[in-house]
This record gives structure tokens, sequence and C-alpha cells, in this order.
């Protein structure tokens, strides 16, 4: 069975990236462009991890993660935010999420999908 992942940027280059990426991986991929739509998607398709971009157009991505940790049917799937926001107080906003990880942009794109896939279980 395909490891289903969910990626959530609102650049469409990076979304498309990221999903190719982990597409050639073997990963069954969900995509949305904004949280609301993650939310959803999360809920439906119930994916072993979520890639979500920090600054979304409708919500923080931590916000995100504050809501999915709420419902039982997403709480323990892992987080990993990838964002370009690598500044200490932005990385503070992220250390209260449980089972999350964090990767910088600009992504490697030879080392992507392997360290996505190190947060799976």
């Amino acid at each position: 069975m395909k490891k289903k992942a969910l990626v959530v940027d609102d650049n469409a280059n990076n979304l498309m990236l990221e999903k190719d990426l982990l597409d050639v991986a073997g990963f069954e991929v969900f995509v949305a462009e904004d949280a609301t739509s993650a939310i959803v998607i999360a809920r439906k398709e119930k994916p072993h991890i979520i890639i979500l971009d920090v600054r979304l157009p409708d919500m923080r991505g931590s916000e995100v993660a504050r809501i999915l940790r709420q419902d039982k049917e997403t709480r323990d799937i892992p987080i990993i935010f990838v964002t370009a926001s690598v500044m200490a107080e932005n990385r503070k906003e992220l250390t209260g999420i449980t089972n999350s990880g964090f990767i910088g942009k600009p992504i490697n794109t030879r080392t992507f999908a392997k360290e996505i896939s190190q947060f799976i279980n």
C-alpha cells in the first residue's frame, strides 16, 4: 500500500515540485492550496504525513496544525512545516506542536522525499 501525503502550499510552483518529488518516491499525493481545503482533505483521506507551508492565504500553518491536533482522526499525523521563514521567532511558533518537524525552503530536491519519509512511523 502506498503511503499517502498531503502537500499544502499556496505557491503553485512549490506545490507541484513537492508533489512531483513525492510521486516519484512512490507516495500517493493529495494537494491543497489553502488551509481550509487542507483540513477537509486531511480529515477525509487521513494521510500518513502532511507537508504544510507556514504562510497560507486563509490561516497560518501553525493554526492548521492546532486544529488537526484537536481532532482524534488527525491528531497523530506527522506534520512537516516547509517554509522560507527560518527566523527564530517564526520557528518558536512551531515548537509547541507535537509530532512535527521543519524543512527550510528552498528544499533540497535530492533529499526531500527521504527527509519526509523519516517522519513516518
